[in-house]
């Protein structure tokens, strides 16, 4: 019997190259930090011990060096500082919106830069954290799909997000103490650059790390990962990883999403709703959320309101109805606020929830949609500006 290959990218999936020099802790599983240590000599009595000491430095107080984690011995602390390092990505720049929302650019190894959003809510605090860089999937109505898939992140680079986002809003909790009674970064979602379920083993792994009880601490009701509709992982997802689902939506009949999403082609409606039918039972979740953008006169009217009910009967839901992002180039335009809220009100008379999205972080392209790396935007404008240049001296 032939083994199905798996789903994820696997030419982009590390960077060709590793840098050289000690190994990062950050992103390993449990049992990868286990066998690190024992080869660098560790006795294998010993090494489950001292993986559970690392990690709580690590994820629960955020730690990053190696000669304060003082329940360690001196010798030992010095080996694993020749060893290993505790890194995580680098900040190259952070913007903040009028409305709080905050968005980090941020570069990983090789290079490159992603880019990752915290918004702020009353009594809550959403991360919206990057997969891939660039993304692959080429969704019209995206901004960050314009942008071309260079590779996967790293584990450490997913969970590494996290990390960032918890340094900047000053959120470790003194060495000692386990919980804090409000959180200002309590919820995570696989929304950022990239597809998700495309970089499978990564994603799954970092979001382990920080759903475990003695580290960052998120239920998994707490993480929300969005996917465009790769079909295959969609049951690993929740038998792997458990947390709740959101899936980018956005049309009501196949010839619309084609051209919405891409990968329609490949996946279509009915394969994908098949799919989801049995993800809240495996994965013990309340119910998915349907991301669906709204695109004036594309995907908005009545007719598209009633087919959405028929596609979804007896699936348990939730319809999130996103106002468009407009970004500089973009081929569609905002549904009115009319038009939002009358297909708002038929599905909510159909009986789902239907909250209409409120647009964060517009002003300074950080809403949904929105994001692609500085880097990328500038090459783009000097593409521009060259062609401008061209037309100017034929």
């Amino acid at each position: 019997m032939s083994v199905a290959a798996p789903i994820t990218q696997d030419v982009h999936t590390i960077p060709r190259k590793l840098p050289d020099g000690p190994a990062n802790l950050v992103g390993m599983t449990r049992d990868a930090m286990r066998a690190a240590l024992i080869e660098a000599g560790v006795a294998e009595k010993q090494a489950k011990m001292r993986v559970g000491q690392i990690w709580q430095w690590i994820y629960q107080w955020g730690v990053r060096d190696f000669d304060a984690m003082t329940n360690l011995g001196k010798s030992l602390r010095a080996d694993l500082s020749d060893r290993f390092v505790i890194e995580i990505p680098e900040v190259v720049s952070k913007q903040v919106s009028e409305d709080g929302t905050r968005k980090y650019l941020v570069r990983i190894a090789g290079g490159h830069e992603v880019e990752v959003v915290y918004i702020p809510e009353e009594g809550r605090g959403t991360l919206c954290v990057s997969s891939q860089v660039g993304c692959t999937l080429t969704c019209s109505f995206c901004h960050t799909g314009t942008q071309k898939l260079v590779r996967n992140l790293t584990s450490a680079e997913i969970i590494g997000q996290v990390m960032m986002a918890r340094d900047d809003l000053g959120e470790w909790p003194e060495h000692g103490t386990r919980t804090q009674d409000a959180r200002l970064l309590s919820n995570i979602v696989l929304m950022g650059m990239g597809e998700p379920l495309y970089n499978f083993e990564n994603v799954r792994d970092a979001m382990k790390i920080a759903m475990d009880p003695e580290g960052i601490q998120l239920s998994r009701r707490r993480i929300t990962l969005s996917t465009s509709g790769v079909v295959p992982e969609i049951a690993r997802t929740a038998q792997e990883i458990g947390c709740q689902l959101a899936v980018s939506f956005h049309a009501t009949t196949d010839d619309v999403r084609d051209t919405l999403v891409p990968i329609n082609k490949r996946w279509n409606i009915a394969e994908l709703l098949e799919a989801l039918r049995s993800y809240p039972k495996v994965s013990n979740s309340e119910r998915i959320t349907f991301e669906y953008v709204m695109l004036n006169g594309v995907n908005d009217t009545d007719e598209d309101a009633h087919r959405l009910l028929k596609l979804i009967d007896g699936i348990p839901a939730k319809i999130n109805l996103i106002p468009f992002n407009e970004w500089p180039g973009a081929p569609y335009k905002r549904s009115s606020n009319n038009r939002i809220h009358a297909f708002a009100d038929i599905i909510h008379k159909g009986g789902y929830s239907s909250p209409v999205r409120k647009p964060r972080g517009e002003d300074i392209m950080a809403a949904c949609g929105q994001l692609k790396s500085a880097t990328e935007r500038a090459r783009k404008s000097r593409r521009q500006i060259e062609a401008d240049a061209g037309i100017a001296n034929a």
